[in-house]
């Protein structure tokens, strides 16, 4: 059995020993407190603080800011939605030009369209590929055209035969814009899951600057464009946006630079989207 005195160090170490603090001492593994420092105030006497609490002319904290970090606020998107021509930049391969025409086909009509369109044409879902993953388009697709469209891993085969309805179509467009096409791809939504992921129609078969008209049936979906960014330093985070929302019977064209110097997409909706059709005319150049 221990003496008295072994007992009394025992009780000792475990509330003053090793693993424990002395009163009055520092606690393991903090810093040394700061130094205090002296100043002389102008009436002769003598304050004290301490040198953590030590900042610049006025009691500010230094503080430190990155002078890469980019302050400037997302671009939001602006909405175009009367009729009309607009020139949405001018560089830097010249105008891009957008024109819109919200009630080229009336309400009734368009949706009668839309119905003989849905049962009447070939709809299918295609396989993509993007940076090297392959994936199934989230939408169904249909081509009409003498030669075959080429995208992103796509081949759309020529389709000499249209049909009525979409014969009609193109020659109304040629009638109100003076534009003439050869081919058409159509995309049929089914709801608002279904999407177009940001693109430029720039591939060579298309030639250069080309012009592509829009005409959308059923269901309202967003349409937005974004500018590229014109220096490898910036980001699309802060170039300009446009977004057009996309009614039962409108034309939209695409002319000029819109291509070259912008991107568009049709951005998925998780809320209640019903079925949309939309058209795009074209002209196809042999490769």
């Amino acid at each position: 059995m221990s003496n008295p005195r072994q007992r009394k160090q025992r009780l000792q170490g475990g509330a003053f020993g090793r693993g424990a603090a002395r009163p009055g001492a520092k606690p393991r593994g903090l810093p040394d407190p700061e130094p205090e420092s002296l100043v002389n105030n102008e009436n002769g006497s003598i304050s004290r603080f301490a040198g953590q609490q030590m900042g610049v002319a006025g009691g500010q904290s230094l503080t430190y800011e990155d002078p890469n970090i980019d302050r400037r606020a997302p671009t939001e998107y602006e909405l175009i939605e009367d009729k009309g021509t607009y020139v949405i930049s001018e560089k830097p391969s010249g105008p891009a030009i957008i024109e819109l025409y919200p009630d080229f086909l009336s309400e009734d009509e368009a949706l009668g369209i839309f119905n003989s369109l849905c049962s009447a044409l070939p709809w299918s879902q295609k396989i993509n590929k993007k940076d090297d993953f392959t994936f199934m388009e989230p939408r169904l697709t249909v081509w009409y055209g003498d030669i075959r469209y080429k995208y992103s891993g796509v081949t759309q085969e020529a389709t000499k035969s249209w049909h009525p309805v979409l014969e009609d179509l193109r020659e109304r467009i040629t009638k109100k814009t003076g534009l003439k096409f050869n081919s058409m791809l159509g995309n049929l939504y089914r709801d608002g899951h279904d999407s177009v992921a940001w693109h430029s129609d720039n591939e060579y078969s298309l030639g250069t600057n080309p012009t592509i008209a829009s005409l959308s049936f059923g269901e309202t979906r967003a349409f937005q464009l974004r500018k590229n960014p014109e220096n490898f330093e910036d980001t699309y985070e802060f170039t300009d946006k446009k977004q057009i929302n996309l009614t039962n019977g409108c034309l939209l064209l695409m002319k000029g630079a819109v291509q070259e110097d912008w991107q568009h997409r049709v951005p998925k909706e998780y809320h209640d989207r019903r079925m949309r059709i939309n058209l795009t005319f074209r002209t196809i150049y042999s490769e």
